[in-house]
């Protein structure tokens, strides 16, 4: 099925008014079939007084069984037609939600997925999971002023008209009553906007809190810490609660005042109606259709100040989401033009020295693990440098062949849940075969063998279901999957036992042979089967050869490959 989703441009984006317009526009015919809809429903239940008066004025007062008869079986055609038009309504309009709500999904996914490595960085994922959770379903709803909210002004419009044909008076204070409900509850809207934007602030951070103390749960309580984070959790936790209460509280009234005031309105043009009729400026149909039109008006009323209330919700949350729409990856394009070397280019970082030979297989080692990670970042260009592609610099060559030609494969993927055929697969089409090819080369055939429906098999979210060492071995199977004309594996044995070890660096050296691959370790199971070893001191590359050719000449590297705790870096 052909994606016809198009996210927001930067100026749907430039403020929350704007954003909301946007979902607006999205679906325009829909819009309007709501619209319609909530305009015909809202006229509909305007009818039913005026069928009244005439079935009073016409049967029961001038004695006509006939005419009675007739407005009667008018009223039940009303009646029948106003419920098939509010459920069409009902229906529309909540067609519209969702589609506003995956709007906004898909465009934070999407976006979550441009922002790549920026994402971590930038935000939190409790803040991505309130986007997900609480902002989408409230602005949402706030559409809801598109339907029935548009169907409210022009009932409004309508009942000023009927009332003007019966008593000007009447009309008049019509026409002045409802502005005034909206006046009064105007500044509680516009507190609730200040509070709202105050503890959806705090939500996010505590939503990110929890998040990151489910995640290091384990950590947590191996280091006892657990109680610790769980006191801190629940005072903020409870801050944000007095803050829900300010909140609770200021939306009570709003809603008081939603019911409140119309029927305290009703009372008002009821009386005034009342004296008319027994003064005999109005009859007792029209007496029947005042109170019916104005208990009618109450509806809309109820939607202007709902409405209110919904937008201003939107508001607060639309602002959040375009702030994170409005994020901008660390190593974007920025306009580069410059075509991609050929394949077989050479990388070189110049903040290290490291040279990347094509087709060989590369190994860095140093004491610092973090060391080579920053090495590889650059070489992927996931950091801001001066690392070279081919000789010409790297962030010049258009993102996207970066990202297809260059993979960098760390411990901290996760995983979505979904059979091992699948989260092997990747982004990629499945192909029994080659899956089953890159899990040989990883050494992962046994975590199949283990399980009971073979690829078929489930690996939970973020991979609950396995542990460390079979996590390590599908996310290179996974990375091996995609074939890449360059391969940056960080650390990719380091969870796995030696015997597995020397296995995995063997397959992986046959694997890729031709292919351009780096890895960066200590092992010397795997620093045996690389064509150059890299050995680095504090961050830049002092010393380049064999494995064996480095242990003859550089002392520093022969402790640490041997572990020795005595050892200290060359300086």
């Amino acid at each position: 099925m052909v994606d016809t989703f198009t996210p927001p441009s930067p100026g749907n984006t430039a403020t929350p008014v704007r954003y909301l317009l946007w979902l607006v526009l999205s679906q325009k015919s829909r819009i309007a079939a709501g619209a319609t809809l909530g305009s015909l429903w809202m006229l509909g239940l305007t009818l039913p007084p005026y069928v009244l008066s005439r079935a009073i004025d016409d049967g029961l007062s001038a004695g006509d069984t006939g005419a009675l008869s007739l407005w009667v079986a008018v009223l039940f055609g009303v009646g029948v037609l106003n419920a098939a038009l509010g459920i069409a309504r009902h229906r529309t309009m909540t067609k519209i939600r969702m589609d506003a709500s995956f709007r906004t999904v898909r465009a934070t996914v999407r976006h979550s997925t441009r922002l790549g490595a920026t994402l971590p960085r930038r935000v939190s994922s409790g803040e991505v999971a309130s986007i997900g959770i609480a902002d989408v379903q409230v602005i949402a709803q706030s559409l809801t002023v598109t339907g029935p909210g548009f169907g409210a002004v022009v009932a409004y419009i309508v009942i000023a008209a009927l009332l003007l044909s019966i008593s000007p008076l009447l009309a008049v204070v019509v026409l002045a009553g409802v502005p005034m409900l909206a006046i009064t509850v105007g500044p509680l809207l516009h507190r609730l906007l200040g509070i709202g934007s105050a503890y959806r602030e705090m939500q996010g951070a505590l939503t990110a809190r929890l998040v990151d103390v489910v995640t290091g749960l384990r950590v947590l309580n191996g280091l006892g810490g657990k109680d610790a984070f769980a006191r801190h959790f629940h005072r903020e936790s409870r801050e944000l609660r007095d803050k829900g209460y300010r909140i609770g509280g200021v939306t009570s009234w709003v809603g008081a005042l939603g019911v409140g005031l119309p029927a305290l309105f009703l009372a008002v043009v009821t009386w005034l109606a009342a004296r008319m009729a027994a003064s005999g400026a109005i009859s007792i149909g029209d007496l029947v259709a005042v109170y019916g039109y104005v208990a009618v008006l109450v509806v809309p009323v109820a939607f202007f100040i709902e409405g209110g209330t919904d937008i201003t919700r939107a508001l607060v949350c639309a602002r959040r989401v375009i702030r994170f729409l409005n994020l901008e990856p660390e190593h974007a394009d920025d306009g580069a033009t410059a075509r991609p070397p050929a394949p077989g280019a050479e990388l070189y970082d110049p903040a290290s020295g490291v040279r990347v030979g094509p087709g060989v297989l590369t190994a860095l080692a140093g004491a610092r693990p973090s060391d080579a990670e920053e090495i590889m970042d650059r070489l992927g260009r996931f950091t801001a440098s001066d690392a070279e592609w081919g000789g010409a610099p790297l962030r010049e060559a258009p993102l996207d062949a970066v990202r297809e030609r260059i993979l960098l494969a760390d411990n901290d993927a996760d995983f979505f849940s979904g059979s091992i055929r699948d989260v092997v697969a990747g982004a990629g089409e499945p192909d029994d075969e080659a899956v089953r090819a890159v899990l040989h080369t990883a050494v992962a055939t046994d975590i199949v063998d283990a399980m009971a429906d073979g690829l078929d098999s489930v690996v939970n979210a973020r991979g609950h279901n396995l542990s460390g060492g079979q996590l390590q071995r599908l996310r290179l199977a996974r990375a091996l999957y995609t074939e890449p004309e360059v391969l940056l594996a960080v650390e990719p044995t380091s969870a796995v036992d030696s015997l597995t070890e020397a296995a995995m660096a063997a397959r992986l050296r046959q694997a890729r042979a031709g292919t351009t691959t780096v890895v960066s370790t200590t092992s010397p199971l795997v620093l045996d089967q690389a064509d150059a070893v890299v050995y680095l001191v504090d961050g830049r590359a002092a010393a380049t050869g064999t494995h064996h050719g480095l242990l003859r000449t550089e002392p520093g590297y022969r402790a640490l490959v041997s572990r020795d705790a005595e050892w200290e870096p060359l300086r």
